[in-house]
Formats: C-alpha cells, structure tokens, sequence
C-alpha cells in the first residue's frame, strides 16, 4: 500500500497534497507521448504520486517505466514547469479529491519499447504532434498544452 492509500484511510474523499512528477517524452519529430487512463479515459503526461524518502527524479523514472516501459536517465531530465494551486485541482472518478503539486520535467533520451503498464492504469500509449492534441485531456495536461504551445510560438508568458 503506497503513502497516498494509506492517507486516505484516515480523510477518506477529503482534500489533500500530493506530490506528483511528471515527464514529457518527446520523439525525434518532436511529438509528446501520452497515455490514455483506464480510470477516466482522458490523457495525459507519464507521471505519479511521489512515495516516502523518494527523489522527485527517482519519482519520474519509477513512474515511467512502470506506465510506458521506457527507461530515462537523471541526466537527461530537464525541468520543464511546477504546477501547484487550481492547476493541480482533481477529483478522481472515486470522489477522492487532491490539489497535486506536480513536478513536470521533459527529456527526448530514453530506451526501450512502448508497452502497457502491468496495473491497467493505461489504455493507451501514442506520440502526438503538440497542435494536434486529443480532445479529451486531463486536467493537468491542459495547462501543459497550454504552455507546449506558448513555448512552441516563443510566447515568454508560458513560464508564469
């Protein structure tokens, strides 16, 4: 049982902090990959909740091989934006709700094949172009679109 189960034991649906990381893998043509929750059917970045005594990069790289099967290096992990406040706002499809302060950082090197995670937690894996994104993201990876495509047209707001 990871930290977040056993908190919710206590405060059941009520609001609470996690710390979540996250990481934008990038293809040679530049396109991002998300991946299709089995939970609500939206899409979103590679990433999860940070478990006790772990690292933020520890986080990504665990996260990342366990949803998508693909291994990334420390070293080419790059910051790419803190999301706190309403943008981390979510209310899971069991009620439970969290403002998640998500760690999001972005790379272009990794090894291996693209495979589905062994829990479920995917439906999907799919590299996409940024100006043609699904239609159905989550909310988290709205605000990340957002500021792909501010950074994509050299807009200095997308850093705010």
């Amino acid at each position: 049982m990871g930290y977040v189960e056993k908190i919710r034991k206590y405060v059941h649906h009520e609001p609470i902090f996690i710390c979540g990381c996250g990481v934008l893998i990038f293809n040679e043509k530049n396109q991002v990959l998300l991946q299709r929750r089995s939970d609500d059917n939206t899409w979103g970045n590679p990433g999860g909740s940070m478990e006790l005594g772990e690292t933020i990069y520890e986080t990504a790289i665990r996260e990342t091989l366990e949803e998508t099967n693909l291994e990334i290096d420390k070293k080419d992990l790059k910051l790419f934006k803190i999301y706190s406040g309403e943008e981390g706002h979510h209310i899971y499809p069991n009620q439970d709700e969290a403002y998640i302060i998500s760690i999001m950082f972005e790379t272009n090197v990794y090894k291996g094949e693209l495979k589905l995670d062994k829990e479920n937690e995917s439906l999907e894996l799919k590299f996409f172009d940024i100006d043609n994104l699904p239609d159905n993201l989550n909310n988290l990876f709205k605000y990340v679109a957002r500021d792909l495509k501010l950074r994509s047209i050299g807009d200095s707001k997308w850093k705010n």
